[in-house]
């Protein structure tokens, strides 16, 4: 018989749950000792994993007593167990850092029927009578005890493996199908609730191609961003004197910790991967050099990440009533296309996913590199390279709204069906990986 057993139905549970794990960060994994555990999974080798087996309600009593300072606490099947779930996720909350992150994980109510019959048919090994929750009421306590929701979705359709049957239906359909809650599974990313300020040393990238005129006026109206904030012109080759217009910037304006560079590679991302490999900041902006969005918004981006609200700000353009000739009718109509599409691949509400200001931590970029490393296609502008890596690792994305503003000087550099087409491409190729890679 093809049981529910670890070989299927757990691991890939646990390797759902494994690209949560930041290399260096300390983990907790509390886990329903009744249920059919693989206690020898190797989670991850970078990453400081402590894993609490538990039975009954007693055990719950000793977990209120733990260490605190977790980067992230996993809860597998486990609501169960405990007469008083505010008071276990409240205790909880006391042991997770600032900048730390509770999954749950639980049982799809929509599989009671189906898990009743399997344990009929010896296709499930036979648990004890147990409480299903809904999201929803989980969320709802959740947010009381001080947590605020990132994303929820269910993954795994098909438990069995059944000549691989089952892993070839997971990987194709279970993204496609979450629109649905049919997964097995359900996964809730919260966030901690906290109003603490950290200060970051900031790094505002700015790339630039035929921009000769814009960059004046762009840094003449550059916000104070303080004594620990750099700036990196990525100057694309031209057919203007943006590279010395970038040079004049930076030597009058001695106040200003300014670099200049010229571009190696081809493309906005190109320019933004050459900076960021040249930077030093801990925030990380981008702001295009053509003024479509007004600079003096960017210490508020950065607010919103140093206030602990969010791991990446994205600028949308799709809130306030854009100026005449900002954006080309055709391009409008994809963008709110697109952002209807990625807002269901990675199951966070975007309402604009190309924007090109942004503001984001360090630690997101080697996460980049990993989601890169997992494609084959490349994203031309770099934003959905961003999105979707922010996403996929579990990192809290929210929207900050901005006016698009019509150029003052100079053309788009966007090639609206040539970008459109690889852009296409890159989406269909995420919506797949974003499964394959976890199998």
């Amino acid at each position: 018989m093809f049981k529910l057993t670890s070989t299927t139905y757990n691991i890939r549970h646990y390797n759902e749950i494994k690209r949560y794990f930041d290399k260096g960060s300390r983990i907790l994994h509390i886990v329903n000792a009744n249920q059919n555990i693989n206690k020898n999974i190797d989670y991850s080798l970078d990453s400081k994993i402590e894993t609490k087996y538990i039975k009954i309600n007693e055990d719950i009593e000793t977990l209120l007593s733990t260490q605190e300072g977790y980067d992230l606490i996993v809860v597998t099947d486990i609501f169960e167990l405990t007469s008083d779930i505010y008071k276990f996720l409240d205790t909880l909350n006391n042991s997770i850092n600032h900048n730390g992150k509770l999954l749950i994980t639980s049982i799809n109510t929509k599989w009671n029927l189906f898990l009743y019959f399997f344990e009929i048919l010896n296709l499930k090994n036979k648990s004890k009578p147990r409480s299903y929750i809904h999201p929803k009421k989980i969320n709802t306590i959740a947010k009381s005890a001080g947590f605020e929701l990132i994303k929820s979705y269910s993954r795994q359709i098909f438990p069995f493996k059944l000549l691989r049957i089952g892993n070839i239906l997971n990987r194709f359909f279970e993204v496609f199908l979450n629109i649905f809650s049919l997964g097995i599974n359900n996964y809730m990313l919260f966030s901690k609730t906290s109003n603490k300020f950290q200060s970051f040393s900031k790094t505002i990238i700015v790339p630039a191609k035929n921009e000769e005129k814009n960059l004046p006026i762009l840094f003449s109206r550059m916000p104070d961003m303080g004594n620990n904030a750099e700036f990196i012109i990525v100057c694309a080759e031209s057919k203007d004197e943006t590279y010395e217009s970038a040079k004049k910037i930076r030597d009058e304006n001695n106040n200003l910790n300014i670099k200049v560079t010229k571009q190696i590679s081809k493309g906005k991302a190109g320019a933004v991967y050459e900076a960021i490999e040249n930077s030093d900041g801990e925030l990380l902006a981008i702001l295009d050099s053509d003024l479509s969005v007004d600079p003096e918004t960017l210490p508020t981006f950065f607010s919103i990440v140093e206030e602990g609200r969010a791991d990446f700000v994205n600028g949308t353009r799709l809130i306030y009533k854009m100026e005449d000739g900002a954006m080309r009718r055709i391009n409008n109509i994809g963008n709110i296309l697109f952002q209807f599409i990625i807002s269901y691949i990675i199951n966070q509400k975007l309402t604009d996913s190309l924007c090109g200001t942004k503001v984001f931590k360090r630690n997101l970029v080697s996460k980049i590199y990993e989601w890169q490393n997992i494609l084959r296609s490349r994203d031309p502008f770099g934003d959905f390279d961003l999105i979707f890596s922010s996403a996929y690792f579990g990192n809290k994305i929210l929207e900050y709204p901005v006016h698009y503003r019509s150029r003052i000087y100079g053309e788009t550099q966007i090639s609206r069906f040539k970008d459109g087409f690889k852009l296409i491409l890159y989406l269909l190729e995420s919506t797949i990986k974003l499964n394959s890679s976890k199998n």
